[in-house]
This record gives structure tokens, C-alpha cells and sequence, in this order.
């Protein structure tokens, strides 16, 4: 059978405001007002789960102003993220004890794991990506050395640290599958703005490449960094020096999340040129994905479009069983408690009511 023809646009007839992240075994989809985790359990279920959500920077005015709004959208995006990738952890790893009951740890353990992990990984990002490159280049370019040659130097180091940390992460066999949910996160998002029929043949035959993908964010970062750090002054201290990058990250993060805002909602020549690097970045963290993969994807930009009509969305999490049968679904009311109920939808179907 021949394969599809894929469709290389990269831009549709709208340009959404959903954004997405692969999970283990899942995808997290997230639309202005709402979002949805569809994670696949060891038994082939789809388990949903869907949380409406309120970005500070619509509380908080001041969170919202141009170049602070990209720091606070950077530690908001890490947070949810680490909880959805614990969650899906949890789902896509769980085990069923002798009662047919799942073992999982406690909401508490969750939390205090959840909260060190992000310190460790911020901690791992801001020392490998920024300060290792600064205190390497104290070292080897003398004091006396042009400003630019000294920044120049520092952010060679950084880039190809970079690049070298993504290329050893494609290597890991379990990331691979990672990056194919990643990659059937972008071909939904594509379909979806393409306003084509969310099923997983039209999905199939768009790019797994997405102008809005945070990796290329994370590129633009390093090289918005190199920008500032090269108007910082230079320290005889090097721990000065590694210091006011950090004080730096902030601004930083702001100014690559403006730069990524305009070039976004832009399909010109010149916005196709800045794109260009992050775009070819997206060959090492996304992979075709497989129907199944596909399906998931379809099944979180549904639940999270959801939140963006004018009737109120219970939030929820279910179970979408692997063979057709009733589902249980359990819904959160007001005060915490929950209410468990059938829910007989298809959410696997491949019509598209959005």
C-alpha cells in the first residue's frame, strides 16, 4: 500500500490557540480555557482526564504585560507539565493488584515527588544550558579578551551543548515513543486548523512539524540569550558572572515568548526564515506516530475544544474502555467530592463536532 502524501503546509486557514505536550503513552492538550490529558493504560483504555483552568496572566493584569508574560507563561507551562507527565506516568505504568485493584502512590507522595523533581530539573536546565557555558568560557578566555569574543564563545557552547543533550535524548528507546505522540500532537493541531475532519486518516497525511512547537521556544531561548548576556557586563568573579545570567533568564524567556507570539501569528517570507531553525529542530523530537498515537491526540483536542463553547464543562475523568462497553466516568463537584457515573459517548469517534 502507498504511503500517504503529506502535507507539508504548515499553516491552516486559522491559527488556534491550543497547545499540546506527548506524555508517557498520552497527550496533554490545552486550550485558553480548559484542558485534557488522555493517557492509554496498560489494557488498551483511554483514561480522561479534563480541568478547566484559569492562566494568570488573565487574573493578574500586571502578569500579563509584554516580556513579563513570557517568564511567568515558561514556569506555568514546566508546572503543569510535570504534573500531567506524573500523571501519565502513573496511568501508563500502573499495576493491578490480586483484587483487580491499581496500586498508585498517595496524593501527598505525588506531590512532595512532583515539586523535587522540578527543582532538580530546573536546577539540571539552568546548570547545563547557562551556567556550565558561562563558568567554562571564565576559564578559557582570558580576562583580557574582547567582551564579544568571551560571550561569542560562551554561546557556541551553549548551543552545542544543546544540540548534543537533544540527540542523546533520541538515542533513549523509551523517548522514542515520546516523541511519536509529540509528532501526533502536532498532525491534530495541523488538522484541526487546516478545518478538516478530526478523523486519523486526515490527521495521518499532515506534518508532523509545527511552527508553534515549544522546542523551537526552547532554541530561540539560547539564542536570545547570547543577545543579552552580550550586553552584561563581565565580572572578575566568575561566580558574579553565573549569577547575574540567572538574575537574566527571566528577561530572557520574555523576549524569546514575544518573538515566538509575532512570528506565530504571522506566514511571511521573513517569519518563515526565523522559523526555519526551531522547525529543523522538530526532526530530532518528533517521530511519526502510529493510529493509535493518533487517536489519543484526537481524543484530547476534542475534550479540551470542549471548554470553548458556551455550555459549562464538568470536570472529569473517565475511562474510554478498549473494547466497546459501558464507561465509567467520576465528576468533581464544587466541593471536592465525587460522583461516579456511566457514560455511554464514544469519545473514540472520528466525527468531529468542533
Amino acid at each position: 500500500m502507498a504511503k500517504d502524501k503529506k502535507i507539508k503546509m504548515t499553516e491552516g486557514k486559522r491559527i488556534c490557540s491550543v497547545g499540546g505536550q506527548a506524555l508517557m503513552e498520552g497527550i496533554m492538550m490545552l486550550a485558553p480555557n480548559g484542558m485534557a490529558e488522555v493517557v492509554r493504560n496498560p489494557k488498551g483504555d483511554l483514561v480522561v482526564k479534563t480541568e478547566k483552568i484559569e492562566l494568570l496572566t488573565r487574573k493578574y493584569t500586571v502578569l500579563g504585560w509584554p516580556i513579563i508574560r513570557g517568564g511567568v507563561a515558561l514556569i506555568s507551562s514546566m508546572v503543569r507539565g510535570m504534573k500531567a507527565l506524573f500523571y501519565s506516568a502513573d496511568i501508563a505504568m500502573e499495576e493491578e493488584s490480586e483484587d483487580g485493584k491499581t496500586s498508585a502512590p498517595g496524593e501527598k507522595a505525588m506531590g512532595v515527588m512532583m515539586f523535587f523533581s522540578l527543582l532538580i530539573a530546573l536546577a539540571f536546565s539552568v546548570g547545563l544550558f547557562f551556567l556550565l557555558p558561562n563558568f567554562l568560557s571564565s576559564l578559557i578566555i582570558p580576562k583580557t579578551a574582547p567582551k564579544v569574543l568571551y560571550n561569542l564563545f560562551e554561546g557556541g557552547i551553549r548551543i552545542i551543548l544543546f544540540f548534543g543533550y537533544m540527540i542523546l535524548v533520541t538515542l533513549m528507546k523509551d523517548i522514542k515513543r515520546v516523541y511519536m505522540y509529540h509528532g501526533a500532537e502536532h498532525k491534530t493541531i495541523h488538522c484541526f486548523e487546516h478545518e478538516d475532519e478530526l478523523t486519523v486518516e486526515n490527521v495521518r497525511k499532515y506534518s508532523k512539524h509545527h511552527p508553534r512547537c515549544g522546542t523551537a521556544f526552547l532554541f530561540v531561548v539560547m539564542v536570545i540569550s547570547i543577545i543579552v548576556y552580550s550586553l552584561l557586563p563581565r565580572f572578575g568573579n566568575v561566580f558574579a558572572n553565573m549569577g547575574l545570567r540567572v538574575l537574566a533568564l527571566p528577561i530572557v524567556a520574555g523576549i524569546a515568548y514575544e518573538f515566538n507570539r509575532i512570528a506565530s501569528l504571522h506566514n511571511n517570507i521573513i517569519t518563515r526564515i526565523l522559523r526555519a531553525p526551531g522547525m529543523a529542530m522538530q526532526r530530532f523530537t518528533t517521530k511519526e506516530p502510529d493510529d493509535d498515537m493518533i487517536e489519543v491526540a484526537i481524543v484530547a483536542l476534542k475534550k479540551a475544544l470542549e471548554f470553548e463553547g458556551e455550555n459549562e464543562v464538568p470536570c472529569c475523568e473517565y475511562v474510554i474502555k478498549a473494547h466497546p462497553e459501558e464507561d465509567s466516568c467520576i465528576e468533581n463537584d464544587d466541593n471536592g467530592n465525587t460522583e461516579e457515573h456511566d457514560d455511554t459517548s464514544s469519545e473514540i469517534s472520528t466525527d468531529s463536532n468542533n
